[in-house]
């Protein structure tokens, strides 16, 4: 700025002279970007520097983009969606020529996902548009700070004079307390199957003893059902009381939003929407409900509290159940010794590149040599091979050999040796799909005579009939119509209603927190109950030694249980749900392949069941041919053996639908890519039909062109994204080494009590879930004396 104030002189001071895009701010969150808005404002003014600032993102007002086409701010706070959406610009060049500053916040949110891939190729591309440009990456909470450097910047020239690449780290690390809510008597607390509500007394307390609380929920239910729960509780609350997710309508957020900046509201219950880098100074209390389920994530949150020079940030952890105290204990540990999750980028995933390749046609085109150069500078890309290109090259130009036949798929035009996009129905399609998040439709819920309140998914709305309530917003609703793609409703007469379960996979337990997890049960092995959670666990972990067994950090406790539904098998790995889901349905093949079998599974972060009519044939199958004194000796040499990482590549796709899955993975890929539209806005294109398209290409690439690259990624998403192959492999090394200690048990032990809730859950049966998993865990109380 001072370079450009002496080069312009006194116009420029004067005001008179607006100074071009200097600054790019990319913020992955829309409420994180008008946060980040209101603090970079306020020193701008203090300075009395000649900048204008903005936003753009998917909030911004048609007017404020229309001006901003015409003339851009001096610093642009963004999102990758929307700096990619510039990059479509026929006068892009001319846009970033002037930057010298690019700022990605929080780039451990994006990173390890296809936001981050495609943050890595727009990096790329404005390093190429603006070369004098220097690049930021700010995270308070990644473990391999290497690997996010080289995914941020991009693979640097091997020239001594390239340039200086540095991780800069603060010298006062902040104070970080984490502590517990714990239940009043731990026998009669929920074991598992609960949402924690039996715990908003005590979260009422936490909540008056500060000014101002942020109630953190995994999940957008989760986050309407204790507001509600809250509410209830205090009704003197009314209006200093609110909730904050993603799915709610812009003015609510905002309204939200200014009033914890303000200090006018008591208490908010927010999902994620709020716990990236948004800064409430009056926040002095932070709440998290059930497991974090990973270290760093409970460190975003906490850093919410406290937001004070030299004031420590508090979170308190509320138990949904009683286990969920250990991994309380475990995640203190965890922040205690640093222990951050690393994020790993996504390697060449096409279904980004294609879309790229397309956003830098439509932005004035390129010449293919030039543009894998500058691709290949990524991480993501680092290895992309010739052969790979040429397909991305001949399936973005031509649709490939199966789509050849048809001009709607042939995006790019040859003029000389730059490949553009001129047609302008191409264009606009392909603006509105830019973006790699792909999920359900989502449709808008309104008033029949009034204002619009947010978003639900198109399978919440499916379910619904013409007078059924629900609520939203925390507001009771009752349901009234679809029509032009939107939820037509009037406020409910009762409080009585559902609760919109939004898709989307339950969080898993992260690696980091999972090695906390076994060690803090180790020590329990040992007699030793260290901290408060562990002190109150220890009648619970006491009557698991009394049934059955706890594991130590080496060892791999199995529990077998005859009941009259069947043969059950307990395995305690504790590695996480998405690892024991694929454990699961190994072991159970490999166990078939011994004798004809099938099994009921279910599974949890501490292990997984299987249920079978008959025993299961395990000592048949050798659990691992160096475990000590478990299983009989005398199994044949050419016997399978569960924890063997050898044909861990054929057999995990045989144990599972591999096929299926894939076919739904492809509907991501497919809308990434440009396969399919999604429809503009109000065309009444559902989710359904997005899926029947994308199923019926996936169909016809395996029968007519099975070597479709977007078929093979499809396969190894599943694998690596959904049942974390690479982690599953450490898992069975590990277990390959670990002590087997099989136990066979007159009940079912405290461990395994999630996991038969898990299983009940899917049942169908008149009875309240509630009321059996009551019934359930007094029958083994019962037992217990």
């Amino acid at each position: 700025w001072f370079q450009e104030r002496e080069r312009t002189g006194p116009s420029l001071r004067s005001g008179r002279q607006h100074v071009p895009l200097r600054v790019l701010w990319i913020t992955p969150l829309r409420a994180l970007a008008a946060d980040t808005l209101e603090s970079l404002a306020a020193p701008i003014r203090d300075l009395g520097m000649p900048w204008t600032i903005e936003s753009r993102t998917g909030d911004t007002t048609p007017g404020a983009r229309a001006r901003q086409s015409r003339r851009l701010p001096t610093a642009l706070v963004t999102t990758p969606e929307s700096l990619t959406l510039f990059l479509t610009r026929s006068d892009v060049a001319e846009i970033f020529r002037d930057v010298r500053a690019i700022v990605v916040d929080e780039w451990h949110e994006l990173m390890g996902t296809k936001r981050g891939v495609q943050m890595e190729l727009a990096l790329a591309r404005l390093r190429t548009l603006a070369p004098a440009a220097r690049t930021w990456g700010l995270s308070a909470t990644i473990g391999n700070l290497d690997t996010a450097l080289d995914a941020l910047v991009g693979r640097r020239p091997e020239r001594s004079e390239g340039p200086v690449v540095k991780i800069i780290q603060g010298v006062d690390a902040k104070e970080i307390i984490v502590d517990a809510l714990i239940p009043p008597i731990i026998e009669r607390f929920p074991w598992a199957g609960h949402l924690g509500t039996q715990m908003v007394p005590q979260v009422v307390d936490a909540i008056e003893e500060g000014q101002s609380a942020i109630v953190f929920t995994n999940t957008r239910s989760q986050t309407e059902i204790w507001y509600q729960a809250i509410l209830a509780a205090r009704p003197d609350w009314a209006g200093t009381i609110a909730l904050h997710h993603g799915s709610l309508d812009r003015k609510t957020r905002d309204w939200v939003e200014n009033g914890m900046r303000a200090g006018t509201l008591r208490c908010v219950v927010a999902t994620s929407s709020l716990d990236l880098g948004v800064d409430f100074s009056p926040v002095d209390r932070v709440l998290q409900i059930g497991s974090p389920k990973g270290v760093a994530r409970l460190l975003q949150r906490a850093g919410r509290s406290g937001h004070r020079p030299g004031v420590p940030s508090r979170v308190t952890c509320v138990p949904t159940n009683a286990l969920e105290l250990l991994e309380v204990a475990a995640v203190r540990d965890g922040i205690e010794e640093r222990r951050i999750e690393g994020r790993f980028p996504i390697e060449r995933p096409l279904d980004v590149l294609a879309q790229h390749v397309v956003t830098v046609a439509l932005g004035g085109g390129f010449v293919p040599e030039e543009l894998k150069a500058e691709v290949k500078t990524t991480r993501a890309y680092a290895g992309l091979e010739d052969d790979e290109w040429d397909w991305v090259l001949q399936f973005v130009g031509t649709g490939g050999e199966t789509l050849k036949a048809y001009p709607e798929y042939a995006r790019l035009e040859r003029e000389g040796e730059r490949y553009v996009l001129r047609d302008k129905e191409q264009a606009r399609r392909h603006r509105m799909s830019i973006g790699t998040i792909v999920g359900d439709a989502q449709i808008v819920v309104q008033y029949l005579r009034g204002r619009t309140l947010g978003s639900v998914e198109e399978s919440f709305v499916a379910r619904l009939r013409p007078g059924d309530r629900f609520f939203f917003g925390g507001v009771p609703l009752e349901f009234v119509r679809v029509r032009d793609m939107r939820v037509w409703v009037r406020r409910a007469a009762n409080t009585r209603g559902a609760i919109p379960r939004w898709q989307g996979s339950r969080l898993p337990l992260s690696d980091e927190l999972a090695f906390m997890l076994r060690r803090r049960l180790g020590e329990a092995a040992e007699h030793s109950y260290r901290g408060a959670e562990m002190r109150a666990l220890e009648p619970l972990l006491e009557l698991q030694r009394k049934w059955s067994a706890i594991p130590h950090a080496d060892e791999i406790l199995i529990e077998r249980v005859k009941s009259r539904d069947g043969w059950h098998l307990f395995f305690y790995p504790l590695e996480g749900r998405l690892v024991h889901e694929g454990l699961a349905a190994l072991f159970a093949y490999r166990m078939s392949q011994v004798a004809p079998i099938s099994f009921v599974m279910s599974s949890n972060d501490w292990g997984f069941e299987l249920l079978s009519p008959t025993e299961p044939p395990l000592e048949q199958v050798s659990v691992i041919p160096s475990a000590v004194g478990v299983i009989p000796s005398a199994v044949e040499e050419s016997a399978l053996t569960l924890f063997t990482t050898d044909h861990l590549a054929e057999d995990i796709p045989a144990s599972l639908n591999a096929a299926e899955m894939a076919r739904r993975q492809f509907r991501e890929i497919a809308r990434v890519a440009g396969l399919v539209f999604p429809g503009f806005p109000r065309s009444g294109k559902t989710a359904r039909q997005l899926q029947a398209s994308s199923g019926l290409f996936f169909d016809v690439f395996q029968r007519y062109d099975p070597d479709n690259r977007l078929l093979a990624q499809a396969h190894r998403e599943v694998l690596e994204r959904q049942l974390e192959r690479s982690r599953l492999g450490r898992t069975l090394q590990r277990l390959s080494e670990s002590r087997v200690v099989i136990k066979d048990l007159k009940r079912f032990s405290p461990l395994s009590f999630p996991l038969l809730v898990d299983r009940t859950r899917n049942k169908v049966s008149s009875e309240k879930l509630s009321d059996r998993i009551k019934r359930m865990q007094l029958a083994l109380e019962k037992a217990a004396g």
